[in-house]
C-alpha cells in the first residue's frame, strides 16, 4: 500500500510510521514535513502511483492540512475513487472534527497518537488487508 504521512513533526512521523510498518498497514511510508511538498507530488503523481492513504496533520507553518485540503480540490476527481484522507492531528477542537466532514476527501479524524484500533479501521475502510 502507498501511504502518504505529511506532518511537520518529527516525533510524530516517527511514531506513527513505527505503528503503520508495526502493524502492517504498509511496508513504507512517504513523508512530507511540509503540506507543500505532498501537494507538489500528488500533482506529479500518475494515477496508479498515487496513495491509498493519506494521514495529513492540520496545525503546519506556510500551509495548514485545512489549506492543502482546499488546494486539492481540482483533483478531487481524480484521488476520490484512489485516495483516502486521514486526519491525523493533536487537535481537541470538536469544531476541526466537525469541520473536516466538509471534505469529501477526508475519511476519519484521528486524534495523534495513532492506536492499533486507528489501523485496523482504516484497514477495514480501505479494504486492504496485507
Amino acid at each position: 500500500m502507498n501511504v502518504f504521512l505529511i506532518d511537520d513533526d518529527e516525533l510524530s512521523t516517527f511514531l506513527t510510521r513505527h505503528w503503520l510498518v508495526r502493524e502492517g498497514l504498509c511496508e513504507e511510508v512517504q513523508t512530507f514535513i511540509s503540506a507543500e511538498e505532498a501537494l507538489t507530488s500528488l500533482e506529479q503523481c500518475p494515477d496508479y502511483l498515487l496513495p491509498q492513504v493519506i494521514f495529513l496533520d492540520l496545525n503546519m507553518p506556510v500551509m495548514s492540512g485545512w489549506e492543502f485540503l482546499d488546494a486539492l480540490s481540482p483533483q478531487a476527481a481524480r484521488l476520490k475513487s484512489r485516495t483516502q484522507i486521514y486526519i491525523l492531528t493533536s487537535s481537541l477542537d470538536l469544531n476541526d472534527e466537525m469541520r473536516s466532514k466538509d471534505y469529501d476527501l477526508v475519511a476519519a479524524f484521528i486524534h495523534k497518537p495513532i492506536k492499533s484500533e486507528d489501523i485496523q479501521l482504516i484497514r477495514f475502510h480501505t479494504g486492504i488487508y496485507n
